[in-house]
Order: structure tokens, then sequence, then C-alpha cells
């Protein structure tokens, strides 16, 4: 056979191969409105965010719970929805998601789309979708707009609080990039997915230390504002109670904490981070042009949402892996034993 001959054949070969995989559906890349039409005429997207508007009414606080609750599932065995999922020993339980909260409202999302369309639609798509708009229910000022998510995923089965290893507060730039980096993120992902501080909180139990303790040298981190320091002090006494642990928002702008905006950058600029990796972020040759650009820029909202549509494609189920649960908080198997 002639060279030309073979490199013919090997064509078919490969591309025979691609199709089978196609048809047999053993996987396949997600793609911008997945549903359409599987569920009759139907807009599942929709529905769900008719649920997530009637829940964001009652409590704003849902955009940095649901921003977590994403960024928890994606970095631990891929966005397969396995942070869901109850068990003695399931991710749940694992120390980092103690705190995780939203549990409540995609079990909701999921009933509501499973009465109209049983069957169909994925836990891990309804996290990604529900996240999508409350982040566009928490914008304002030119941030948090609705960006275009592609669905697709399945479910996982395997959910183990061992396999839970998530970037501590007190990472380094440097760590924190190769943590990214191993979910295919690079460092300019990384400095917009921390972006999302600008809706969340903290507890003085994670940041008494940089008040008061600043590694060990029995005072404050020298590169925190001093009002700021002020402002710590009040809130996180040194010699409180335990049972004590006050909340922080972590973007320190008292007219922003609610808002998808990159307000979140201009205080950590200023030296007003009160997580260390946030503080870090802009001090840190590895990333502080970045987060003076996003300081001082006007697409934050498009370039977050960029970066929320690629971690909502880290290690993904497709085609016939996993399942479609029935229920979040369960396996299909464990929903026939049960």
């Amino acid at each position: 056979m002639s060279s030309a001959s073979t490199a013919i054949l090997t064509l078919v070969l490969v591309f025979g191969a691609f199709l089978t995989a196609q048809c047999h559906g053993d996987s396949a890349p997600l793609v911008v409105g997945f549903y359409r039409g599987k569920c009759r005429s139907i807009d599942v997207e929709a529905v769900v965010s008719g649920v997530i508007k009637e829940w964001y009414k009652k409590d704003p606080t849902i955009t940095a719970a649901l921003l977590r609750m994403q960024f928890h599932d994606c970095f631990v065995n891929g966005c397969d929805a396995s942070i869901l999922l109850d068990g003695s020993n399931s991710e749940k339980t694992a120390v980092p998601n103690l705190s995780v909260r939203g549990y409540e409202i995609i079990n909701t999302a999921k009933a509501v789309v499973e009465a109209i369309c049983p069957g169909v639609v994925s836990c891990a798509d309804i996290i990604v979708m529900a996240t999508r708009d409350a982040v566009a229910m928490s914008g304002g000022g030119g941030g948090g707009g609705k960006y275009i998510v592609e669905t697709g995923r399945r479910d996982g089965s395997v959910s183990l609080a061992k396999n839970v290893d998530l970037p501590s507060p007190s990472i380094s730039v440097s760590n924190s990039i190769k943590a990214f980096a191993n979910k295919g993120l690079n460092p300019t992902d990384m400095v917009y997915l921390l972006g999302g501080h600008t809706v969340g909180i903290t507890h003085c139990s994670l940041i008494r230390d940089r008040i008061y303790n600043f590694q060990n040298t029995g005072k404050s981190d020298p590169n925190m504002d001093s009002a700021l320091l002020t402002t710590l002090t009040a809130r996180c006494p040194q010699n409180s109670s335990t049972s004590i642990d006050n909340s922080v928002n972590l973007d320190q702008n008292p007219l922003s904490s609610m808002t998808v905006d990159n307000s979140y950058y201009r205080q950590i600029v200023k030296r007003r981070g009160v997580l260390q990796i946030d503080q870090d972020l802009a001090l840190d040759p590895l990333s502080n042009n970045t987060v003076a650009a996003i300081a001082n820029g006007f697409d934050f909202s498009t370039r977050f949402g960029q970066a929320m549509i690629k971690l909502g494609g880290v290690q993904v189920l497709t085609g016939k892996q996993g399942e479609i649960r029935r229920s979040c908080r369960a396996t299909n198997k464990q929903t026939r034993e049960d």
C-alpha cells in the first residue's frame, strides 16, 4: 500500500472512531442550549432562573453561597454535583465544606425541573445555571452581567470527604496558581475567579492571626491598611469567646459588598484585603499587574463570566458518563435501594 493510501486509511479510521464515540455518547463537549428541545417547548434555564429569583428576593446572600458551592464542587472530581450527595463520609462532611450552604436551593430547583421534565436535567448543570443567575441578580455598576453557560454535564456517583483538597485562605499566590493549573485554569482565570470574594464573607477565626499574630510575630500584618486594622480589631476582639465568631465582608466597601463587581480589586490594591490570599494577590509580582488592570478596568462582568464558564468545564462528565440523578442528594442506585 502506498504512503498516500495509508494516510487516507488512517484518516478514515480516525474519523470513523470519532463518529462512533459521538454516536454512542461516550463523551461529548458541553454546548450552549443543550436542553433546547429536550423538554418539549419548556425553557429549562428559565425555569431554574425563576426559582433562583424567588430565593434571591428573600436572601441576596445566596450569590456568595452558590459561587462557593460551584467552586467547591468543580475543584473536587470536577463539576459533577458530587458535593450535593448525602452520606456519612461524603464531600459535605469535609471540614472546608461544613460551612457551604445553598443545598436546599439546588434541591428545590431540581424538584421543580423534575416535575415538568423528569430524568433529563443534571444536578451538575443546575448548580452552574443557578450560580450564573444569582451572579446576574447581584450585578450593578457595570458588574454581574448574565453570562451564557454551557450545559450537558452529567452527575457523578463518587463523593468522599477524603477527596476534598481545596486551596486554603492562607495559600501563597504561587501555590494557588499551581492548584488552579491542575484544573486547567491559568493565572488570569485564578485572579478573576477569586473575584467571587467580592460578595463573600469570612469569619474572625480565619483572620485573627493577621490581626494579632502575623507569622508568629505577635503583631498585625504590616501590609494591612491601618484603617482596616482598626475595623477588624473592633469586629474581631483578640480575647473574645471562642463561641463568638463574627462574620467579615471580604469586600470592605460597604456600598458594594453585595454586588458582583470589581470593587474587591480596588480594595485589595489599597491594602484592604481581608484574607491573606486576597491581599497577596495585589502584592505578588505573579498577579499584581492583573489585579491592577481589573481594578482600573471596565470589563469585569464579561471577563468574570468567561472565567466562570471555564471553571464550569473542569473535568465534566458528558455523553454516557455518569448519570442524571432523580434526586441531587443521592445516586439513582441509592434512590432505588431506599
